[in-house]
């Protein structure tokens, strides 16, 4: 806790510093903008309100659950022209094509995960799963993500996600499933199956737990505050989970978002996705050293205006972190389970 070294990440196959001292050190670098309180519930200016118009011109419904739509803006497209041939070893290029769509979680801009019903974080999770079948049923992978807040990125506070489905298998993925498929064949049980029973069992890097699913600090976070969601059974993908494993599912992921919101009581930024077998062609293989998880990656560190920056040693050398996971575990494991909004009230 109190001296630095390195801890290895079976995951990704790398290391990253632990240098639980720095966090003492005095700070005059960057401050935040704290995220805004005063969001309107519906602004017919917002592109992703129900009735609002789009960049295109198409007028939304006007939904009152989940809405998903086709990104006006797409970094993927289906039909995209092959690139050409290279002259070199150094200058290769290969085809990417892929749709991306957005999704609405809920009408109301003011209304974070958190904040929603157990019913309409369900709801989230059954549009995902089924997002996930439909271009699964073509495409290799099924990348669903989030980027909460302008901090991550994120240019409308209306509460939502996208979904890239791609023909190719990302970075991320492709290193994932070598280090999955290693573990399986080295050890006989899926790494990530055997990690939640380790951490179930140890309990000094838990935040919260229940039947289904628990939620972790994991032993290798980069990001402060970062956790790993994950399920206590062998599931594959999203899409395969029981009735009761999503109903399990929704209440942890609101105990831990409302306790990242109480962290520093302020709407909590971070990006967040699922990660499972791959899909498309791959569903007819065996994928059984796959474990399906959703990282959270929280880019705060000291306050709602001190976040942790990747830049240095960091780009130049290795992922450094800045306490230990078991102190920012214990730290999460500690707040209250009603978010701080309505304790006020």
């Amino acid at each position: 806790a109190e001296h630095q070294h390195v801890r290895y990440n079976p995951l990704r196959d790398d290391w990253v510093l632990v240098s639980a001292h720095r966090v003492k050190r005095p700070w005059q670098g960057q401050l935040e903008k704290p995220p805004p309180e005063d969001v309107p519930r519906w602004d017919p200016n917002n592109p992703l309100c129900p009735g609002a118009t789009r960049a295109n011109g198409e007028v939304n419904p006007q939904y009152e659950g989940t809405f998903v739509f086709p990104n006006d803006f797409p970094a993927l497209q289906p039909d995209a022209p092959e690139p050409d041939d290279s002259d070199h070893p150094l200058f290769r290029a290969a085809p990417a094509r892929g749709v991306c769509k957005v999704m609405c979680f809920h009408p109301w801009s003011d209304l974070t995960l958190p904040l929603m019903s157990l019913t309409e974080i369900r709801a989230v999770i059954d549009a995902w799963a089924e997002l996930a079948t439909e271009l699964g049923a073509s495409y290799p992978w099924v990348q669903i993500f989030e980027n909460k807040g302008a901090m991550m990125g994120c240019s409308n506070p209306h509460p939502h996600c996208q979904v890239w489905a791609s023909s190719f298998l990302p970075n991320e993925a492709c290193l994932e499933d070598r280090t999955q498929r290693q573990h399986l064949s080295q050890h006989g049980v899926p790494m990530l199956l055997e990690y939640a029973e380790q951490e179930a069992r140890r309990k000094e890097r838990l935040v919260v737990e229940n039947a289904d699913w628990l939620v972790v600090v994991p032993y290798w976070a980069t990001w402060p505050y970062q956790t790993l969601l994950l399920p206590r059974r062998h599931v594959c993908r999203l899409q395969d989970l029981s009735d009761t494993e999503r109903d399990n599912l929704a209440s942890i992921m609101q105990r831990l978002l409302i306790k990242y919101d109480n962290l520093f009581e302020i709407s909590f930024p971070y990006s967040m996705g699922w990660h499972g077998a791959p899909t498309g062609p791959y569903l007819g293989e065996d994928c059984r050293h796959w474990q399906l998880h959703a990282h959270y990656y929280p880019p705060l560190l000291r306050s709602a205006t001190v976040r942790k920056f990747m830049v240095g040693y960091e780009m130049l050398a290795q992922a450094q972190r800045d306490l230990t996971p078991e102190q920012a575990a214990e730290r999460l494991r500690s707040l209250p389970e009603v978010h701080y909004k309505k304790r006020a009230q």
